[in-house]
């Protein structure tokens, strides 16, 4: 793989930072500096640690896969807050949640393959 724009969980992780900056705008404004601001990192998150840590090399990458994970599991449960405080519709919600559970497996998988790779190199 060439670059780390070509991995479906960074374009996911892309997409879903798109849908959060969509679903935040209806917001009440008073959650400017809470949940919104909180959300957004959480997303801008995801896909700026896979890049990160792809063009630092194998040993980091798995780091900065978890740290994507981490803020994967963050928005999952502010998300979930926001839909049931009414801020955002089930329709938003479904879309949101279905990308953050998709790039979640993404994540798991590259992980293991990488953690494997390192233990077969590691016994040879």
């Amino acid at each position: 793989m060439k670059s780390y724009k070509e991995l479906e969980a960074y374009k996911k992780g892309y997409d879903l930072v798109k849908a959060v900056y969509e679903i935040t705008k209806n917001f009440p404004k008073d959650e400017m500096y809470g949940l919104i601001s909180q959300m957004k990192r959480c997303a801008i998150s995801i896909p700026s640690n896979i890049a990160e840590g792809y063009m630092r090399g194998s040993k980091e990458y798995i780091q900065f896969l978890k740290v994507s994970l981490g803020s994967c599991a963050e928005l999952e449960t502010q998300l979930s807050l926001s839909q049931d405080l009414g801020f955002c519709s089930a329709v938003d919600f479904i879309r949101a949640n279905d990308l953050n559970t998709q790039i979640i497996k993404l994540l798991r998988t590259y992980i293991n393959k990488i953690t494997n790779r390192f233990t077969l190199t590691a016994t040879r």
